[in-house]
């Protein structure tokens, strides 16, 4: 299914959703779950202080417990980790609400990770770098990265994430690059490299780059226009680069050609700080070609619910396909 709407106009729900006295009632939502004595004279006097706090907070909960959210809670139930649920087990009928605390604490939980990195992106968000020898990087949306000189030599280290880079062809020293299982050594080269779950992909527009997997004592060299995928057993089959496709982000577009709705939704989740959820199971092999701004996620799945006919409902840091 080809994509040719610009943008849905948003749902009244969104709209609704801005207002200051509804951000109060969302507030208390969540606070009166487990709130104390005081809270709830509190939340009384609120209440009764104007009467658009009662109509506001009338409408949240109507929102929270109407029957689109209970469907998502339970989507979310059967797809997030155990840790996770656990979370947010207390308040799993707010859980639009809650995902913003939950998307809080997951973000104390890379402590180690932030420690190892010079540079973070947060999701939906991209950072251009230089480098002490003129390299020049990009980094995708929730992107970890490190670089150092050693030796007149730059080392660089992709901890999480994607990165596109454009190495000079005027170093001494090749830069030397680790992404998870794989060591990458290169020079006048344009390439990019992602690095998650344990697999690395190693994607090249220009140039050749030279590439390790330490574990195994494997090595090969793979040259423009191709793709290879590493894990830690080694390398796999190297395939085809679709520039189009494989490197959009990169000029700040995602593409897709003939691509099933389950597979656009995953990659659309990567720049939405919160969660997307599916509850239509007969969207998931829809096809879809279209071409998109990576940085409104929320555009992209208003245009694919219009393509397909389907019902939206926007929640803060919730986003409910029925």
């Amino acid at each position: 299914m080809t994509d040719t709407h610009k943008s849905a106009a948003p749902d009244p729900a969104h709209e609704v959703l801005q207002d200051s006295a509804m951000d109060q009632a969302l507030d208390w939502l969540i606070t009166l779950e487990c709130a104390s004595d005081e809270q709830k004279i509190v939340f009384e006097q609120w209440l009764n202080a104007d009467p658009a706090h009662a109509r506001a907070f009338a409408k949240a909960n109507a929102i929270w417990n109407g029957q689109p959210v209970l469907d998502a809670a339970q989507t979310l139930q059967t797809r997030r980790k155990p840790s996770v649920l656990r979370r947010i087990s207390r308040h799993w009928k707010h859980v639009a609400a809650a995902a913003v605390l939950v998307l809080t604490v997951g973000s104390y939980t890379n402590v180690p990770l932030r420690l190892q990195a010079d540079h973070l992106t947060v999701v939906g968000e991209r950072q251009r770098l230089q480098l002490e020898d003129g390299s020049k990087v990009l980094l995708n949306t929730n992107s970890a990265f490190s670089s150092k000189v050693v030796n007149t030599q730059a080392r660089a280290r992709l901890l999480q994430g994607e990165a596109f880079f454009e190495v000079p062809a005027n170093l001494e020293l090749p830069m030397v690059l680790d992404a998870g299982p794989v060591r990458v050594s290169v020079r006048d080269t344009a390439f990019a490299v992602s690095y998650f779950n344990g697999e690395a992909q190693v994607r090249v527009q220009r140039g050749d780059v030279d590439l390790r997997v330490n574990s195994v004592g494997t090595q090969m060299r793979l040259s423009a226009g191709n793709s290879v995928s590493i894990g830690p057993n080694g390398f796999g089959r190297p395939t085809t680069l679709n520039p189009q496709t494989d490197l959009a982000w990169v000029q700040g577009r995602l593409v897709f050609e003939n691509c099933p709705m389950s597979k656009v939704l995953d990659e659309v989740r990567r720049y939405y700080p919160g969660w997307i959820v599916n509850n239509n199971e007969k969207l998931a092999n829809v096809a879809v070609t279209g071409n998109y701004r990576l940085d409104q996620p929320l555009d992209i799945v208003r245009s694919l619910a219009h393509i397909t006919s389907s019902r939206l409902s926007e929640y803060p840091a919730l986003v409910i396909l029925n």
